[in-house]
Formats: C-alpha cells, sequence, structure tokens
C-alpha cells in the first residue's frame, strides 16, 4: 500500500523521541512491500541536528515550517492509500489533521497515530473543540505508542472507531551491545530532554537519588538541563546522538528510565529508551509502573523503583556481575518478545485487513 505518513521528523531525534519508534516500525513496512512518504516540517532546528540521513526504504519531504508548504504537501495526501496523521508535529498540528482528512481519497484508511495518548487524552476531557475530538468520527483508528487497556477505553468513549496500542520495540541492526566509552562512564545514567511533565519526577527519580549517592558518579544526557542546579556528583553532556545511545547504555553500571508524568499514570507506556538499553544489554532501573511486566520482569530483567530512594539503593546493592546478568536476560527477552519486526507485522495485519474489509464491503 502507498501511505503517506505526517510526523514530527524520521531523520533527527533531537527534541523528537518518536524518531526511533517511526523508523523502526516504518521501516520493516518497507520491507513488507509498502511505499511510504514521510512528511515533516523543517523546524526547531532538527534539521540541523540529524542522526540519519534520508533512508533508501522510505521517501523523505521536509517541508518549510508555513501554511503554504503544509498545503502543499497535503495536496499530495489523495494519492496513497493510507494517510497517517501524528501527534506533536509542533508546527500547524490542527491544519495537517483537518487537511489529511479532507485530501484523503475516499477510499483511503484514515489513521491518527498517538504517541502521546494519555496526555492527549487530557487535553481531550478539557476542551470539547480538540481538534482531535473533533476529527475522531472522520477516522478509521487511532494507533497509540502505548497506553493498554485505559487508553484503549478512553479513545473508544470518545468515539474512535478502533483503537490499537503499537508499543514501542528494539531493533537489533541500530541498538545493540558495544565496547564501552570512557565518556559515558558511570555508576548511574539518564537520558531525556528536560520537559514540564516529566522535570518534577527526573527531579526524585535521578536527581534525589544522586543526593543519596555522593560518593557515586552519575550521568545526565539530554537537552534542556545545563541551567538545572544538580548535586556535584552528576555530569551533564547534553545532546546525546541516536548513533551514541549504545556507548551511553553499555558503559555506565546501571541506566535510568524515568517516564513522563502522563505515561506513568495511565501504564503500559515503556519508552523507547527502555528498548533501546535492553538491546545494548544494559542494566535499567525504571520507575514503577502499571504493566512493566507485559514487557519485562521485574529483579531478573529489570530493577523497579518507586522512588529516588529505591534507585539509590539499586546502585548501591548492584555488583557488575548482577548488573551483567540483569542486561543479558533482558536483551534476551526484548529480542524474543517485542522487536519493530513484529510491530510492524502488527501493523501490516491491520492496514491488510482492513483492505480486505474495505473490498469486501465494496
Amino acid at each position: 500500500m502507498k501511505i503517506a505518513f505526517y510526523g514530527s521528523s524520521l531523520l533527527s531525534s533531537y527534541w523528537n523521541g518518536a524518531a526511533t519508534y517511526y523508523r523502526g516500525i516504518l521501516s520493516d513496512l518497507a520491507s513488507r512491500g509498502h511505499d511510504i512518504t514521510f512528511y515533516e516540517p523543517d523546524a526547531f532546528d532538527r534539521q540541523q541536528h540529524r542522526d540519519i540521513d534520508p533512508p533508501e526504504w522510505c521517501r523523505s519531504v521536509v517541508y518549510p515550517a508555513t501554511i503554504e508548504a503544509v498545503r502543499g504537501v497535503l495536496a499530495e495526501a489523495g494519492d496513497a492509500d493510507v494517510v497517517v496523521k501524528a501527534n506533536g508535529v509542533g508546527v500547524f498540528d490542527r491544519e495537517l489533521l483537518e487537511g489529511v482528512i479532507a485530501h484523503a481519497s475516499p477510499d483511503a484508511l484514515r489513521i491518527f497515530w498517538d504517541v502521546d495518548a494519555a496526555a492527549t487524552l487530557d487535553e481531550m476531557r478539557g476542551d470539547a473543540d480538540h481538534p482531535v475530538r473533533r476529527a475522531l468520527p472522520d477516522l478509521d483508528m487511532v494507533l497509540t505508542y502505548g497506553g493498554g487497556p485505559p487508553v484503549i477505553n478512553a479513545y473508544e468513549a470518545f468515539g474512535a472507531a478502533r483503537c490499537v496500542p503499537i508499543y514501542n520495540a528494539l531493533d537489533p541492526t541500530t541498538h545493540f551491545p558495544v565496547a564501552a566509552e570512557p565518556r559515558f562512564a558511570a555508576d548511574l545514567a539518564f537520558l531525556g530532554n528536560r520537559l514540564p511533565d516529566r522535570e518534577a519526577r527526573v527531579e526524585e527519580f535521578f536527581l534525589k537519588a544522586a543526593a543519596a549517592l555522593p560518593d557515586r558518579s552519575l550521568l545526565i544526557g539530554g537537552n534542556g538541563w545545563d541551567s538545572k542546579a544538580m548535586p556535584g556528583n552528576v555530569r551533564h553532556i547534553g545532546h546525546v546522538y541516536t548513533r551514541e545511545h549504545n556507548a551511553f547504555n553499555c558503559t555506565p553500571l546501571a541506566v535510568l528510565n524515568v517516564a513522563r508524568d502522563s505515561m506513568a499514570d495511565v501504564g503500559f507506556s515503556p519508552a523507547t529508551r527502555v528498548f533501546e538499553a535492553a538491546g545494548a544489554a544494559a542494566c535499567l532501573i525504571t520507575d514503577a509502573w502499571e504493566g512493566i511486566e507485559q514487557f519485562l520482569a521485574p529483579d531478573s530483567e529489570v530493577l523497579v523503583a518507586r522512588d529516588g530512594q529505591d534507585v539509590a539503593e539499586h546502585v548501591a546493592a548492584l555488583t557488575p556481575e548482577r548488573a551483567r546478568t540483569i542486561g543479558q536476560a533482558a536483551l534476551a527477552r526484548v529480542l524474543a518478545e517485542h522487536t519493530y519486526e513484529k510491530r510492524g507485522a502488527e501493523v501490516d495485519a491491520i492496514l491488510r485487513a482492513h483492505a480486505a474489509r474495505a473490498r469486501e464491503a465494496a
């Protein structure tokens, strides 16, 4: 099928954590014969911080962040069998969503792909005129980054014809164990941008743990932290490119995952970082959220912390041997159950089933 996908960025993970998610799923769909065009705006300096060149498996269209350019790329939606608008593009989100619906051919499959479903649903509850809420009657389905039964039930209650979570996963060709790099050496490392809906949880799970571990070294990567006051044992290294993630995950004794507020509240929403770390055989410590057992087994494949004190205790008790054991177990689990090949197969089956139903109806 010919797929037109309007998202934040395929080429850059700069202020764009969904990049590796898009790459993993869409590259697998391309391997299954789908013809994909990804449309992304030139915004937020992402094009100046690209992680990859335009891939061979996808036509990449980067358009100026202007309404005229938006109209131009929307005109191409009519040629597609499947049109997808992802949330969080950051510029002209309302116009893009309304535009893909208006320009899609009558028999095209119309999808809203929500990579921050819990936050979107909170917005919809407080705004009867929310663009996604208004668009649901004209959409064939909603796919989400995660969220499990709570997100499915909420979207269907708002009138979605169908809601299916497509979880994050591992691309073993890009995330895998590598040699350690001294610049990433630490007892505990955290990678994530400074965002309003995660900062308080980073303070609790990372900075509080750092204060409780004055003799240990901690490392934080990501944008926005340079102006944040931190304990003296924390080193900040700024943006970490996707190509550096393997070394970032493999080098420290342990790495930390901290969910955003909305995803922690809803549960069933493992971040991309969870699978990247597991793919590198890192020993992962994660903040507690409902549904973690669906992805990794606590104590044997991941260490779960209820607060910063738990994180500190995990690090203090961790030996290199135990860290390696946990990391290897996590790697085995995600390779067996949580790869983008498996996620791509799920999406491919959804697309083909919908097309078959449409043919029968015709």
